[in-house]
């Protein structure tokens, strides 16, 4: 038997090949696969909108620092963060919802206490003017989020959401006003 000589060929299933052969598959292999991962990589960026997008269906920041804009069905809301409604709050142009059942306190300054349940049967407490401004807001924004988007359904145009309802405001610092609500 002859010494076989390190790296001239390989045998198998096929007979001799040449080591060089095996090693040009294996190459080829390697980089089918990095392929394929820049390829879901790739998918995955487009379907994110880039870097540093987040899942869901918030469409983008606003030039002003603390509001997003959250797109509905049948229209938009813009979320506020507690810093950024504090700032409206100072020249307040828009009627303030609380819409938290049950009632557990709210906001200084809040026009309404409307719980989102009942937003479509006291319609009537609502701004007439479908592009009157309307912020919203209940105890964590789960609930605001829905009565933004009956609203958009009741054809407001100008409608607002507190992100983080009355939980981010207390947690930014801010207190919540007891009142007779029912």
């Amino acid at each position: 038997m002859t010494a076989k000589r390190h790296g001239s060929s390989t045998t198998g299933k096929r007979g001799v090949q040449p080591a060089a052969s095996s090693r040009t598959r294996l190459y080829l292999a390697i980089a089918g696969g990095v392929v394929a991962v820049l390829a879901v990589m790739a998918i995955g960026f487009v379907a994110l909108g880039g870097f540093g997008s987040s899942a869901g269906s918030t469409t983008g920041s606003s030039a002003i620092t603390g509001q997003t804009l959250h797109q509905g069905t049948g229209g938009s809301w813009t979320n506020v963060t507690p810093d950024r409604l504090a700032q409206m709050l100072q020249n307040k142009d828009f009627t303030f919802v609380n819409v938290k059942t049950p009632y557990g306190g709210e906001i200084d300054r809040t026009d309404l206490y409307l719980p989102y349940s009942q937003l479509n049967a006291r319609a009537s407490e609502l701004p007439q003017a479908k592009d009157a401004k309307i912020l919203v807001y209940c105890r964590s924004g789960a609930e605001s989020a829905i009565a933004s988007q009956t609203l958009l359904a009741r054809g407001y145009t100008n409608v607002w959401n507190l992100d983080g309802g009355m939980n981010a405001w207390q947690s930014s610092g801010r207190l919540l006003v007891q009142k007779n609500r029912t």
